[in-house]
């Protein structure tokens, strides 16, 4: 297993001021699948001599998405700073989508239920192919754990 991984995500429990059953199942399955197998280099970490692996804590403060990279120690090495303006919509269709996903899982016919779930993986899709363009040079990671992080930063603007 490479070191160029995250072994330990956490997010800011401030931030998050309310999440239902659903959303909190979806937390546990991405931070669950992000430790199994994920991919992600800091650049500036790596080439200061630290090849991971990493812990890494996300919150969102003034519309700014926080990324607080440390050591697997725990030992802080960097934090990056998204602004997260370009997310609103995708966040916004992501949210709607869902909860279309989560109705329709409790009354409608498996073809619908399927067309939802395409939609809900074409938003999911577009919004992790825009968190790589915005941490190109900053991280070096795949798709998939883009993915994964692209779930956890909708949690965390979860307002109730």
């Amino acid at each position: 297993m490479s070191d160029a991984r995250i072994s330990h995500i956490s997010l800011d429990e401030a931030t998050i001021l309310w999440r239902n059953a659903d959303i909190e199942q979806e937390r546990r399955i991405a931070i669950f699948d992000l430790i199994e197998e994920n991919t992600f280099r800091p650049v500036r970490s790596a080439e200061a001599g630290h090849g991971g692996p990493y812990r890494l804590s996300l919150a969102v403060h003034d519309g700014r998405l926080a990324m607080t990279i440390a050591a697997d120690d725990g030992a802080e090495l960097e934090t990056l700073i998204l602004g997260l303006g370009r997310f609103r919509r995708p966040i916004r269709d992501y949210f709607a989508i869902c909860d279309s996903y989560y109705q329709a899982i409790r009354k409608a016919t498996a073809a619908e239920i399927e067309t939802i779930d395409m939609a809900r993986r074409g938003i999911h899709n577009e919004a992790a192919e825009l968190l790589l363009e915005r941490l190109e040079g900053k991280v070096e990671t795949d798709f998939a754990t883009a993915r994964r992080l692209f779930t956890l930063i909708c949690v965390l603007h979860i307002r109730g």
